[in-house]
């Protein structure tokens, strides 16, 4: 095992870049602005967000022109992603497009000693790190580079395309918003289900004046290991539908009273991975844990906003408590915190924490999600395996290397299907060694 892993490593490096051009929308658009708003202002110094999704078979070079010409048509609705952020007289952050702006940069590569099967059967994800473009940017360096790199890259029985997206633009719901319509236009659709909602000062109108600089090295990976930062390791952990039927029905089955309403699987899958994340992290009864959830506010906010709306519509929920008192009582304990947590965040809290934010602004870092955290990115409602550009499902989805530090967790629709979820956890390597052999988290009976 141990062989295979240090060859596919080795693969992995080889990944040779062939090219890079850059796509534009096949029409003319004109200048475009667009204020960003305080919903997608916290994240400038987060680092670009990475996807990467592989596919078996097909023609590379006939996949590459598909996917390009796509690309140009998809572009004519998302122009935000073929231009960059900019500032107006005032300070104020927007994106702004242009017919002369460069447009989507797509990189074409080549690993053919590498296949679709050793990625889809790879745990760990730091790995991927050579397969999807600007690892360790930061997404204020959209100031001079697009909001969207595309690789692609020639696997030996398959294409691999990795993804980053400049995550002051737009969140998770926005990027697989694109991802399905620019696949929609590649299968042959002459439109898309729903064109994304551009007006974000629909959702907030404050204009927020930032005096923003880099960081000494901004171009640093987001997950260095120096030797006072601990060694982390990612690892990605499947749930079957069966597995996640039990979790939801075992938190389900001491609730706290008769009127307590259900705890839906999200938040019974969530309690679970924080108990047994706890537990691996071996802390003291009075240590306190937190845990943390990036929620859509688009039908939280008042007025609510259309699914399609592009952009940033996520605010972090933050809930804590004492290690020793999540670990001593039933799994239905944490469930109900978080439950409260999330549904506390109505309209009128979210309003408080935006005036709050606009009053004082704080640019958060990627790991700044609390003490001993738990905090859980994307969705499994998110429709990631129907990402069909006309040769068949993904094999797999992933994450890239960029906005991962201790606790962070990624959550995907399972591979299996149904009600099954895929998720991806970053820890220090002692408690990832702690959990992967915790019968109870893994569900294996």
């Amino acid at each position: 095992m141990a062989g295979d892993a240090g060859r596919k490593e080795e693969e992995i490096s080889k990944v040779k870049i062939r090219s890079k051009t850059h796509v534009k929308p096949g029409k003319i658009i004109g200048r475009k602005e667009c204020q960003l708003v305080t919903f997608d202002l916290p994240y400038l110094a987060f680092y670009y967000n990475q996807k990467l999704l592989f596919y078996k078979g097909g023609e590379f070079e006939e996949q590459v022109e598909k996917l390009k010409d796509g690309l140009r048509v998809i572009l004519e609705e998302f122009y935000q992603l073929g231009g960059k952020l900019g500032k107006d007289e005032e300070g104020v952050f927007r994106v702004e497009y242009d017919d002369d702006m460069e447009g989507v940069e797509v990189l074409e590569a080549i690993a053919d000693g590498l296949t679709v099967d050793q990625l889809a059967a790879d745990e760990s994800t730091s790995s991927f790190k050579d397969l999807i473009p600007y690892n360790g940017v930061l997404n204020l360096t959209g100031l001079h580079r697009p909001p969207l790199s595309v690789q692609l890259t020639k696997l030996k029985d398959g294409l691999a395309m990795g993804c980053a997206f400049n995550h002051a633009i737009l969140d998770g719901t926005s990027t697989w918003h694109f991802m399905s319509s620019w696949a929609q236009i590649c299968r042959g659709s002459n439109s898309i289900a729903a064109p994304p909602f551009l007006e974000r000062t629909k959702a907030r109108t404050t204009r927020v004046k930032l005096e923003l600089s880099f960081p000494p090295n901004p171009v640093a990976s987001s997950n260095v290991h120096t030797d006072q930062a601990p060694q982390l390791r990612e690892k990605f952990f499947r749930f079957s539908e069966a597995a996640i039927d039990k979790i939801k029905s075992k938190v389900n089955s001491n609730q706290p009273s008769a009127a307590s309403k259900p705890f839906s699987t999200f938040q019974s899958l969530a309690v679970h991975i924080w108990q047994h994340v706890t537990q691996a992290r071996c802390l003291k009864p009075e240590d306190y844990t937190v845990f943390t959830v990036f929620a859509d506010c688009r039908k939280r906010v008042d007025p609510p906003m259309p699914d399609s709306y592009f952009g940033n519509l996520i605010q972090a929920i933050f809930t804590v408590t004492a290690a020793g008192l999540l670990l001593a009582n039933p799994s239905d304990f944490g469930a109900s915190v978080i439950q409260k947590a999330i549904e506390a965040h109505n309209a009128k809290a979210i309003e408080e924490r935006n005036k709050e934010w606009e009053a004082a602004p704080k640019i958060f870092e990627f790991k700044d999600a609390g003490v001993n955290c738990v905090a859980v990115g994307s969705s499994p409602r998110f429709k990631v395996y129907d990402v069909d550009f006309g040769w068949g499902k993904p094999e797999g989805v992933r994450s890239g290397s960029n906005n991962r530090f201790d606790g962070m967790v990624y959550l995907y629709q399972g591979k299996s299907g149904g009600r099954s979820i895929d998720v991806e956890i970053t820890l220090e390597a002692g408690t990832m060694k702690l959990l992967e052999k915790d019968k109870e988290f893994l569900m294996q009976v």
